[in-house]
C-alpha cells in the first residue's frame, strides 16, 4: 500500500474514534464531578444530620454542582434535607438551612 494511502487511512480511523474517545472522557469527567460533589456534600451535612444521603444533579448548572442532601437531624426524630451548592471551580460547598419533611410537602 503507498505511503499516501496508509496516512490517509490513517487520519481517517483518528478521526472516527476520536469522538468516541472525548465523549468517554466527557463521561468520566463528569461521573468525578459527582462523586466529589456527593462527598463534599455528606462531609458537610455531617455535623447536622445522621446517615445523610446526596442526590446529586446529574450535571448541575454552568457554575455550579447541586445536590439535595437527606438524614435524620442529630438529636432529633425529624428527617431534614439541605441543598448543597458545590462551586465547580474552587471545589468548595456550602449548605443552605435545614429544610423540614412539612416544608418539601407544600
Amino acid at each position: 500500500m503507498p505511503a499516501f494511502a496508509r496516512h490517509t487511512l490513517f487520519a481517517l480511523a483518528a478521526l472516527t474514534v476520536a469522538p468516541v474517545l472525548a465523549h468517554a472522557s466527557s463521561d468520566d469527567a463528569w461521573e468525578e464531578m459527582r462523586k466529589d460533589v456527593s462527598e463534599k456534600c455528606l462531609t458537610a451535612a455531617g455535623s447536622a444530620m445522621e446517615s445523610p444521603r446526596a442526590v446529586v444533579d446529574p450535571f448541575g448548572s454552568e457554575r455550579f454542582g447541586l445536590a439535595l442532601v437527606s438524614g435524620k437531624a442529630k438529636g432529633a426524630d425529624a428527617t431534614i434535607t439541605q441543598i448543597c451548592v458545590y462551586d465547580k471551580q474552587a471545589k468548595t460547598v456550602e449548605l443552605g438551612s435545614e429544610l423540614t419533611e412539612e416544608m418539601l410537602k407544600d
